[in-house]
């Protein structure tokens, strides 16, 4: 993409993993969009979700979006999904993140004209979140998705959707609903333990994300205990076919809290319940001034190549699959 070019990212999450074939066609709508990147998908059986990231022309990677949501809708069918993460629907959520030459604002007006359309064209209800979010409380992710899809006949009677139908049809309980929002980049990080046990990563989880967690005071009252790290969401998760969990998260600014950081407080906590960390894995893509900054905190100044490796090692980010910086840092696929 010429860097004189307005560029967006998008980076919609679908409720399939499993399936190449399906997986394959909602790629195909994007890379079928004139003036439109397709520079990652990233499928996770275990997950049964398929990240997929794309950059373009504003107008374009709309339209990218909107063709990847409306295959979706037809190829998936939530009333039999299962899997690992939490999603409320086919296209689970739907960022759009300013690169080049584009406001914050300019990405609210997107989330809110693809959203319109979703709803108008595709029938699918449509919540708007993060920047794009009309209230303090749909500005949260997890907000917005609780109770998941199982719970999205009650939600739909609580929550008014931003966009789209307000009452559960056949067409909903096969598409679910759709988050669109628009954000800053958001790092997708997962740090494996070397135990079966899913409980411990969700402790560890409420340790460090942000939030934290509810405990009740000496008088019983529910407050909330802040978590270690700024911009972290955090969550547990179990991982069959590796034998292993996962402390799940989202680094939502990995100024805030880096990589390295994330790693290594996870790490400490992990001995505190007597077990490890063996690695971890990056989602998606990644900045290369995360792994660049990574590698620094463990080898000192030295060439962007060697801090790159250096991150690579010391993080563990191949355990699962191999990371290749060709294929996961942004600025070398753009």
């Amino acid at each position: 993409m010429p860097a004189n070019k307005r560029i967006i990212e998008c980076v919609p999450n679908f409720s399939e993993g499993r399936n190449p074939d399906i997986i394959n066609k909602i790629a195909s709508s994007i890379q079928s969009t004139e003036n439109v990147k397709l520079i990652n998908i990233e499928p996770d059986r275990d997950y049964n979700r398929t990240v997929i990231t794309f950059v373009g022309e504003p107008l374009n990677v709309k339209e990218a979006a909107f063709n990847a949501i409306f295959k979706a809708s037809e190829l998936i069918d939530m009333s039999r999904h299962k899997g690992e993460h939490p999603r409320i629907g086919a296209t689970d959520v739907c960022p759009f993140i300013p690169v080049s030459d584009v406001t914050m604002d300019e990405c609210v007006q997107f989330a809110n004209t693809l959203g319109r359309d979703v709803g108008r064209e595709l029938g699918i209800p449509v919540y708007l979140y993060e920047y794009a979010a009309k209230s303090v409380e749909r500005k949260n992710l997890e907000n917005i998705r609780k109770g998941e899809y199982e719970g999205l006949r009650e939600k739909l009677k609580n929550l008014t959707p931003d966009y789209g139908p307000t009452e559960y049809n056949d067409r909903i309980k096969k598409s679910g609903a759709t988050i669109i929002g628009a954000r800053y980049f958001l790092i997708a990080y997962n740090v494996n333990l070397k135990t079966h046990n899913v409980s411990i990563a969700n402790e560890i989880a409420r340790k460090v994300r942000e939030s934290g967690s509810l405990k009740k005071d000496e008088t019983g009252k529910k407050i909330r205990v802040p978590g270690m790290l700024k911009c972290v969401k955090a969550m547990g998760v179990e991982l069959k076919r590796h034998r292993l969990v996962q402390v799940s998260m989202n680094l939502t600014n990995y100024k805030e809290s880096s990589i390295q950081t994330v790693f290594e407080t996870v790490k400490t906590q992990a001995r505190e319940y007597g077990t490890e960390v063996t690695g971890s894995e990056i989602v998606g893509l990644v900045p290369k001034e995360a792994l660049v900054e990574a590698g620094a905190s463990y080898i000192g100044n030295n060439s962007e190549e060697e801090l790159i490796k250096a991150a690579i090692e010391n993080l563990g980010l191949s355990q699962l699959n191999k990371f290749e910086p060709e294929k996961k840092i942004i600025e070398y696929l753009l």
